[in-house]
């Protein structure tokens, strides 16, 4: 059976330095960023260097043709300093995430995988898990972030409906994946600091081989539609923590998502030391102090 064809965008990132060996072993893969180096300056074999941001999508089509999928990583970092001042830059990424559906749309892709984030529901995290008054959030909820950064993915989200919905004459696939805390979280790194974040980033953790098979899932999966015939689809990233604070319920029923790692479990000798044992200075909880 011929490997799917996928495109990757931000290809020398961060989140597609997790996915890049299993992608090459399991699809043809096309690679595009705006640099063929990685954060380590090491460069990464087959990249095409282009910029996605360009209005003129005719420079980039050729990389969507024949593409069964395509998973956009991609991402201008903002320069601004405050977060008050990152509006022009995300509004940059918000017209990148559009020419990537259109170019997909346009060259009769099945499927769109966008690499949305936590942040754009992070005004729930924010105001109500920390203080206890809800205990999870849903991608069922009305996406709110209290900073651009967050209202940017919200946007990436809600920017794939009309391309899902048919009204343009077909209906792109399209599945959008809130994405944790995709690093290891040992509790060294929260010594000295306050735990809280240790507590929180428990339940965000997102480990690599649980990154790996939700992506593959969201590539795959061959049926996405909602009751409403709409095919697309919110899923949050993370690991089957038990700390979670982000609902897997749809990663789960659509995906068939089955996490294979607990933080709690993993963790559990550094949850001991600093959280529930003896000398702990802080409550051992789910999120807040």
């Amino acid at each position: 059976m011929a490997k799917r064809a996928v495109l990757l965008t931000g290809a020398s990132g961060y989140i597609a330095s997790q996915l890049l060996d299993a992608f090459r072993d399991r699809f043809e893969l096309r690679l595009v960023d705006v640099a063929s180096r990685g954060r380590d300056g090491e460069e990464i074999a087959d990249v095409e260097v282009t910029d996605l941001t360009d209005p003129d999508r005719s420079k980039y089509a050729h990389l969507f043709d024949g593409a069964d999928a395509v998973v956009h990583l991609g991402y201008g970092r903002s320069r601004q300093p405050d977060e008050i001042d990152r509006f022009d830059a995300e509004c940059d990424n918000v017209r990148m995430a559009n020419n990537v559906y259109r170019a997909a749309f346009d060259a009769g892709v099945r499927r769109v995988v966008m690499a949305s984030s936590n942040h754009a529901a992070d005004f729930y995290e924010h105001a109500l898990i920390h203080r206890h008054e809800k205990e999870m959030v849903s991608t069922n909820e009305i996406p709110l972030s209290d900073n651009f950064y967050g209202w940017a993915k919200a946007a990436y989200e809600l920017l794939g409906f009309p391309y899902a919905s048919g009204a343009f004459g077909r209906k792109l696939q399209v599945v959008q994946v809130r994405i944790g805390a995709p690093r290891e979280v040992p509790g060294s790194v929260y010594e000295g600091r306050d735990l809280a974040e240790f507590k929180r980033d428990l339940g965000a953790h997102f480990s690599r081989r649980d990154l790996v098979q939700l992506f593959v899932k969201a590539i795959e999966t061959p049926d996405i539609e909602r009751a409403d015939g709409v095919p697309w689809l919110v899923v949050y990233g993370i690991s089957g923590n038990t700390r979670a604070f982000w609902s897997l319920e749809s990663a789960r029923r659509v995906l068939g998502y089955e996490p294979q790692d607990d933080s709690e479990v993993k963790y559990a000798a550094d949850i001991a030391r600093l959280l529930t044992g003896p000398d702990a200075t802080i409550g051992g909880g789910r999120v807040g102090g």
